[in-house]
């Protein structure tokens, strides 16, 4: 089996493997036999990556002795709710999923918030795969144990810690997908190297253009990956529960952005995308606050700036302000924000309000 690296994300007993490869899922039924005994499996999809991938992973694990139940939902964000998370409760119960089973996600970072979720909750919580199929699900929101669901008033409001069984990222997926789903996975990239490793912020400011190209090598995806998976995993192994506040550095970026997106209702920007503006409004409000030397912020933006990102148009000001109090990282009025002091090094801060549109001031400039 193709698997190129493989990172362990230390837990103690909720230890996993993160496997890193070519061609996993064709093979995954061999993966889920070091791993999972019970023979169901619920395996949460899609429609859209269900029609690439379902039926071959379907035969895998069948072929490795499992009866795997295939729970197909719609695309997009609006998934990702607690009225969808029901009607799959549903179908795990008339499959006869039990305490003993397993609930595997084979999908981009909505499918494995939505899978996970389910997969914390069913019977109190019931053993959990991931499947990522999206560069964003492999370098981010796969690893970690974060699941969620959104509530109208915010994103990811109802969720729990639920950590994986194993991981396993195939970068041939990476073949059939879209250009601007490869740049918003890349941008989260960018966001582990200003957070925590100049030397993975120098390795995309050499081979960003040859990643977003669709051109690079099974071979560079995967040291890619498996480096974003090892900052990830480092981090979450030190805070798992964000009760030191480590872990609140992986939000670098995503306080505005998520306010981006549900001020444009999870409809206009992908959540990559969202973050980058994020990131370009946090280098304002750090070199602000004194913080950030103004030759870091511009190699920030210089980086970012070779994305293409949708705009703010019909967005005010205060409808993001709006979002971001009711955001689960606002405290008492204050809205706290990962800043970079280097690229490598960030720190939590408070932001007043005043700091935020300057925030914003500077995403209108930097989208010209």
């Amino acid at each position: 089996m193709g698997v190129l690296h493989t990172v362990q994300v230390d837990l103690g007993p909720r230890s996993y493997p993160v496997y890193v490869g070519y061609g996993l899922l064709g093979r995954i039924g061999d993966l889920f036999r070091n791993h999972i005994t019970a023979k169901k499996v619920a395996v949460v999809s899609d429609e859209n990556v269900a029609g690439l991938y379902m039926e071959e992973v379907l035969a895998s694990l069948a072929e490795a002795g499992y009866e795997p139940v295939p729970v197909v939902v719609p695309p997009g964000e609006s998934s990702k709710s607690l009225q969808v998370a029901d009607i799959i409760y549903g179908r795990l119960v008339e499959a006869h999923l039990d305490r003993g089973s397993t609930v595997a996600s084979l999908g981009g970072g909505m499918v494995g918030d939505l899978a996970g979720f389910v997969a914390a909750t069913f019977m109190r919580g019931v053993s959990f795969v991931q499947m990522p199929t999206s560069l964003l699900a492999f370098v981010d929101a796969s690893v970690g144990g974060k699941v969620a669901v959104n509530h109208r008033l915010g994103k990811n409001l109802i969720g729990a810690f639920h950590q994986p069984r194993f991981v396993a990222i195939d970068v041939s997926v990476l073949a059939t997908l879209p250009g601007r789903e490869l740049g918003a996975g890349l941008v989260e990239a960018v966001k582990h190297g200003v957070i925590r490793d100049e030397g993975l912020f120098g390795f995309l400011e050499e081979n960003l253009e040859e990643l977003a190209s669709g051109r690079a090598s099974p071979e560079l995806w995967a040291e890619l990956v498996a480096w974003n998976v090892r900052i990830k995993a480092d981090v979450v192994c030190r805070d798992e529960r964000e009760e030191s506040g480590l872990r609140m550095i992986l939000n670098y970026g995503h306080t505005l952005g998520h306010a981006l997106e549900a001020a444009t209702g999870y409809s206009r920007f992908l959540h990559g995308e969202a973050v980058a503006l994020g990131m370009v409004a946090a280098g304002a409000i750090a070199e602000r606050k004194g913080l950030l030397p103004s030759e870091e912020r511009a190699r920030q933006d210089e980086l970012l700036s070779k994305f293409s990102l949708p705009g703010l148009e019909g967005v005010s000001d205060c409808e993001v302000l709006e979002r971001m109090r009711s955001d689960k990282k606002a405290r008492e009025g204050r809205v706290r924000f990962v800043l970079a002091r280097h690229i490598g090094e960030v720190e939590v801060r408070d932001v007043e309000e005043d700091e935020v549109r300057v925030g914003l001031e500077a995403i209108r400039e930097f989208l010209g």
